[in-house]
């Protein structure tokens, strides 16, 4: 099934809360229908949306802005050890986390309360307290626009890093996300010593599925906005990753700065921390500033355009630039 609609408001699928429109917008509710729908002549810019929770529009859309309603969650593969889950890419992200949560198949529990759906979890390879989605991805089901044929990728297909995949590389723009597998644990394994997230699942009584789901919930819950009172994307920039030696000159200079030490060697750096240090918390603003309870949030204050938001994202790339010689790279996408 599809639908779709013309001159079509964007402003309740961005959780910046800033008004844009498509030219079209078009929803698809099975892989046929969107094999069938792309190969009727579609011709045109394309952009593919998800929730919103990553996207930065500075200007209206002129081009077919797709969305998926695949609900579909199936187990395609059981074995005394692990279970092959297959979701649909229209899947809400939390929702499927609970899900798994509740069957006891660990893997996803770390990545709870990410906003967004289950195809966005695949391009940007979200992640959070030593999880990310690449991790537990098996396989990767799409239809590539130009031609509407379906295509599959594998794990190492995708080339999951920090914050990237195939995507968002060689591959961006040319493939709408249908389904994802992922490959869950029966066997608990727990992941818990990145930030403070040990110590919130003791004090709920000890490491158990539901706990840490919990302890992540209450955690982003008491420093991240709800985009539904004040807009915002989540982490607005990706934490900046430097060489072994510039942090230990950093922890030197800074023996408060946050350092996770990476298995490549690499050393990946807090972005809230450094925002904070040039003062952005504190500095006062009219439509767009951080967040009071983590600065690596960028917030829309009221009114704000996405021109403005930008424009004050790249006063605070500057700034950390300046003060600590580190660049800082924007996790969300830029339309327009």
């Amino acid at each position: 099934m599809i639908r779709q609609y013309t001159a079509y408001s964007l402003l309740a699928h961005n959780t910046f809360g800033i008004e844009a429109k498509a030219a079209r917008y078009v929803e698809f509710a099975s892989q046929s229908a969107l094999i069938d729908f792309l190969g009727d002549g579609f011709r045109g810019k394309a952009l593919v949306i998800g929730g919103g929770s990553n996207l930065l529009f500075v200007d209206d859309f002129d081009g077919t802005v797709f969305h998926s309603a695949i609900m579909d969650i199936d187990i395609i593969e059981e074995t005394a050890d692990d279970v092959l889950l297959r979701v649909g890419s229209g899947v809400n992200w939390d929702a499927l986390v609970a899900y798994t949560v509740e069957k006891r198949w660990s893997g996803l529990e770390n990545l709870s309360l990410i906003p967004g759906e289950v195809g966005a979890s695949a391009v940007q390879n979200v992640g959070a307290y030593g999880v990310e989605a690449g991790d537990l991805i098996e396989k990767v089901e799409t239809v590539r626009i130009a031609d509407a044929v379906a295509c599959s990728f594998t794990k190492a297909d995708c080339d999951f890093a920090y914050r990237h995949s195939i995507f968002k590389a060689t591959e961006k723009g040319r493939h709408i996300v249908t389904y994802v597998t992922y490959r869950l644990k029966k066997t608990i394994e727990f992941k818990l010593s990145y930030g403070n997230l040990k110590e919130k699942v003791e004090e709920l009584g000890g490491a158990t599925l539901a706990n840490v789901r919990r302890a992540v919930c209450e955690i982003r819950e008491a420093k991240l906005p709800n985009p539904e009172q004040i807009g915002s994307a989540g982490s607005f920039f990706m934490n900046p990753i430097v060489a072994a030696d510039k942090a230990a000159q950093f922890k030197s200079e800074y023996p408060s700065m946050p350092q996770y030490p990476l298995p490549s060697g690499e050393v990946k750096l807090s972005a809230g921390w450094l925002i904070e240090q040039c003062g952005w918390k504190q500095t006062p603003h009219e439509h767009v500033g951080v967040y009071q309870h983590q600065a690596l949030v960028v917030v829309n204050l009221g009114g704000a355009k996405g021109s403005d938001v930008l424009k004050f994202a790249s006063a605070v790339v500057a700034s950390v630039k300046e003060k600590f010689g580190v660049e800082l790279n924007m996790e969300v996408n830029v339309i327009g």
